[in-house]
């Protein structure tokens, strides 16, 4: 099976995570799409997250109804912070019976090159890029790489970030976010 990994906080996940990721996963050649809730990213700051329990749950229920999304924890019990190649190498151990490939933002693959093992993830994964606006040019080296996959999916200029924003200043984000992440971010009283 073939599945793609979209890494994120999902702090929380919206309707621009779900639009995205089954888009890949029905006009792609991969299986399912499992989002995987990265504990602590290297580039963000723990304090902004909630807790990591908490995010999965918003995952687990807006991916429920969708037979190709999964949501995946398989980073909470691996070293922090976490980083990609790690992942990778634990989940082909785990699973070897799959191939794994990457989904990301434009903006992701402009920096790319920074990536901790870049190479060798690119060695030993696919990746599927789906547009984002976004300053600076992709490196030329990325531009036309067989294993990167540009993925024609709608753009979504949605962040988590302004959602949590909105929330605190008393906005009513519901169309948003996927129902059920809705009634449990408001059972819950998040980001207020």
């Amino acid at each position: 099976m073939k599945i793609g990994l979209y890494f994120g906080t999902f702090n929380p996940i919206h309707i621009g995570h779900l639009t995205i990721a089954n888009h890949i996963a029905e006009y792609s050649d991969l299986d399912k799409v499992w989002f995987v809730v990265t504990p602590h990213s290297p580039f963000k700051k723990k304090n902004s997250l909630l807790a990591d329990r908490q995010r999965y749950e918003m995952v687990y229920r807006a991916t429920y109804d969708y037979i190709k999304l999964e949501p995946s924890d398989i980073e909470f019990n691996l070293p922090q912070p976490n980083y990609t190649i790690n992942t990778l190498a634990y989940l082909q151990e785990k699973y070897p019976q799959h191939e794994f490939a990457l989904i990301m933002g434009e903006d992701n693959l402009k920096s790319f090159h920074k990536w901790k093992n870049y190479e060798l993830i690119l060695e030993n994964h696919h990746i599927y890029v789906y547009p984002r606006i976004s300053e600076g040019q992709v490196e030329t080296q990325f531009d036309k790489h067989h294993k990167i996959h540009k993925i024609d999916a709608p753009i979504m200029e949605l962040s988590s970030t302004f959602i949590r924003k909105a929330i605190k200043d008393g906005k009513n984000v519901r169309p948003m976010l996927p129902e059920h992440v809705w009634g449990y971010l408001d059972e819950m009283n998040f980001y207020r």
